[in-house]
């Protein structure tokens, strides 16, 4: 190579992409990946069929960014989830829209989203060099270079792309935070986003495996402030609570200052009213049977022995001989299902890490520091993180595209 390349470091979504949009603009580019293969994280987003993006506006995103979203408003206009899709399609990867607007390839394959990035990289003349970034190089303000152990890369601009600390066996190890600081950048601490949540007691592991969907769940604070309310799908574990809802709440918990609770409606398209009229409807057409095999007509199966306990009548007990207020501590029970939670799974667990690369010292145009000049960041790197429904890949794309760019013409102007 001639010019001295834009080094990029790390080759997930955002770093593949950042890779390419600086080589598109005239830059000579080395990609660095200490992994044997390109977006390992990409294979398994979207249960690996991998959710690229939201087909919705860039305000549609933003609202689904948990926070800093402000700072991500000039990268999503110039490259929305609409040039996403057309990008993406012009790599042969047709795409369709499911519900929620998530868009996925129509092959349901992550694999065939990494292929078409990977065959492009080498088309376009990406440098593709396996290797792990030690150090920076910095020289008068500046970045010169990656160290790479005992060898050394010049550099005329380095990207970092190298993930948060979630899903480490993917190659998320939070080296980039320790780079990033070694050039004066403050690093929000690190937390766990999109991911289960703990029980603090042992309601989930007796209902363990059992799925639930149409439910309402509510996290309330300690002071019991609602901080998310949706309607979807969950799963109880051994450990507490998961699925998309409940990684979705799980971006709203802020543990290191509150405790919450999780309350799930069980039966949201009925008030409770209409609730109670229902199970008066019920008794009357069947006033002999036992309470348990009653529960059996209300409830998943796996429920009926939690729910019994919870509202404390004997299972055989005939339901013409429920008292009003045992009624009414079932309709209650239904539609406020409380449980009390201890905190999130480890950060490795996570989906996405929320902290990361303060953002006030990004330029929100180009991804370049304002501490360190021909330093650019794109993708989970940055204090940036949104809730599940292919945002945070929306993000990685955006990010990468602007660090690529910036990185290209300030390369280019240094040259000059």
């Amino acid at each position: 190579m001639t010019q001295t390349p834009v080094v990029v470091v790390g080759g997930g979504a955002a770093g593949m992409m950042a890779a390419l949009a600086a080589r598109r603009a005239g830059a000579a580019v080395v990609l660095l990946e200490p992994n044997e293969k390109l977006g390992r994280k990409l294979y398994i987003t979207g249960k690996g069929r991998c959710n690229l993006t939201n087909n919705t506006t860039p305000e549609g995103v933003l609202a689904h960014v948990t926070r800093n979203g402000r700072f991500l408003y000039s990268a999503v206009t110039r490259f929305p989830p609409a040039a996403v899709m057309e990008y993406f399609e012009a790599l042969g990867v047709p795409l369709k829209t499911e519900r929620g607007g998530r868009v996925f390839p129509c092959s349901d394959r992550a694999a065939d989203v990494i292929d078409a990035l990977f065959f492009a990289l080498k088309k376009e003349g990406v440098v593709l060099r396996r290797g792990k970034a030690e150090e920076l190089r910095l020289a008068q303000g500046r970045v010169v270079g990656v160290s790479l152990g005992e060898e050394s890369l010049p550099a005329g601009a380095v990207i970092l792309a190298t993930g948060g600390l979630s899903s480490p066996a993917t190659g998320s190890t939070g080296d980039g935070y320790r780079l990033a600081q070694s050039a004066g950048h403050t690093i929000v601490p690190p937390t766990p986003s999109l991911v289960p949540l703990e029980e603090a007691g042992d309601t989930c592991a007796q209902m363990q495996g059992l799925s639930l969907k149409n439910v309402t769940l509510t996290l309330k604070n300690q002071k019991k402030k609602v901080v998310f309310q949706e309607q979807g799908e969950m799963l109880f574990t051994h450990f507490g609570l998961s699925g998309p809802l409940v990684l979705s709440a799980s971006a709203h918990a802020n543990w290191s200052r509150d405790t919450y609770t999780a309350v799930l409606d069980l039966k949201p398209a009925l008030e409770e009213e209409k609730l109670e009229a229902r199970i008066l409807r019920d008794i009357a057409q069947a006033p002999n049977k036992a309470f348990h095999n009653f529960l059996e007509g209300l409830l998943p199966r796996r429920m009926v022995p939690v729910m019994g306990a919870r509202v404390d009548i004997a299972p055989d007990l005939p339901v013409n001989a429920l008292t009003k207020a045992q009624r009414r501590r079932l309709v209650e029970a239904m539609k406020h299902f409380a449980l009390p939670l201890a905190g999130p799974r480890p950060i490795r667990e996570a989906i996405v890490t929320a902290g990361g690369v303060k953002t006030g010292e990004v330029d929100p145009g180009t991804m370049m520091s304002k501490k360190t000049a021909g330093l650019f960041f794109a993708g989970e790197i940055l204090d940036l993180d949104a809730y599940t429904g292919g945002f945070n890949l929306q993000i990685a794309w955006c990010t990468g595209r602007a660090a690529g760019e910036g990185a290209a013409r300030y390369s280019k102007e240094e040259r000059e």
